[in-house]
């Protein structure tokens, strides 16, 4: 494990967790910890949104994150790996810093705030309180149409000052906001996108990479994206981007991460595509536009 910074550009995957009634399914965690290792993929981000990790019990959360070093440990390649945490009371927070010290993480991905609403000062005592406490480094989650409070780019940018606050997860739905962040942060300071559908766009504006479920599909075309920007290949990029564009829109249709999991099951990397209340398996209609689109690319592939 080396220091987040250097790690945390091109595509990251915020990793499934699969379950098989009701528990976690341990086996087919590490078959895609084995796929996806060995996948043009940049790292991994644990127990987030797409993880479900707000359905995880802290054993839980510390054997996920044990069974992905250890499986990586086995192969041929590590990947550095950030842990989801969130949370609306910041001692608590603290105390999840505290319990996850030791695991074998490289970073935390640390969303705002949910229903309290900080205000701007808020928000700033909240994440350096963080920052001061963390024995890892802290990548910032600001995505306020789920916790409905945004982080403006001049708190963005007063935290980025933070030596233990390396980077963003952008997910603000806000592209002036974007690119002014984009301009104005400080060298080192990465941002990577969450916005699946907007990865591209992102990409172009200048985002050091994204951290896209829609990833778990495609994965090679993914990073192919990114390889061309960073080669200034606009055009070849574009084209790449093209092939994946709509699944991006797709696997969005119903609430995540259940469409990606029903793709996944299907293509037998995981046991079942069971998800954790309150959040439920994809429609009948769902699922049937989606194994139409899994039946299309694979006769493409052929």
């Amino acid at each position: 494990m080396t220091g987040l910074q250097d790690h945390l550009h091109g595509l990251w995957l915020p990793l499934v967790t699969p379950f098989r009634d009701g528990a976690l399914d341990e086996r087919s965690l590490r078959r895609l910890t084995r796929h996806y290792s060995g996948q043009a993929v940049d790292g991994f981000i644990l127990g987030a949104t797409s993880g479900e990790g707000m359905t995880l019990r802290k054993a839980e959360l510390e054997r996920l994150v044990a069974i992905v070093r250890d499986e990586m440990a086995a192969g041929r390649r590590t990947l550095p790996i950030c842990l989801g945490l969130s949370g609306a009371d910041t001692s608590r927070l603290k105390e999840r810093l505290d319990e996850t010290a030791d695991w074998p993480i490289d970073g935390y991905l640390i969303a705002s705030p949910y229903y309290v609403r900080p205000s701007q000062r808020g928000l700033l005592a909240h994440f350096e309180a963080l920052a001061d406490h963390a024995a890892w480094p802290i990548a910032l989650y600001n995505i306020p149409y789920r916790t409905s409070v945004n982080i403006t780019n001049q708190t963005l940018l007063r935290l980025a000052e933070h030596r233990n606050i390396v980077g963003l997860k952008d997910c603000g739905a806000n592209r002036e906001q974007s690119i002014a962040l984009l301009r104005d942060r400080p060298k080192g300071f990465r941002v990577l996108t969450g916005e699946d559908a907007n990865y591209f766009e992102a990409l172009t504006d200048g985002a050091d990479g994204g951290i896209v479920l829609s990833a778990h599909v495609e994965t090679a075309t993914f990073a192919a994206v990114h390889a061309e920007m960073k080669r200034g290949n606009h055009d070849a990029a574009q084209a790449h981007w093209h092939e994946i564009a709509e699944l991006t829109r797709l696997l969005f249709t119903e609430p995540s991460p259940a469409p990606a999991k029903y793709w996944l099951w299907r293509c037998g990397l995981i046991d079942s595509p069971e998800v954790r209340l309150p959040m439920v398996e994809v429609s009948r209609e769902l699922a049937a536009a989606l194994d139409r689109e899994i039946e299309r690319r694979m006769k493409v592939a052929a």
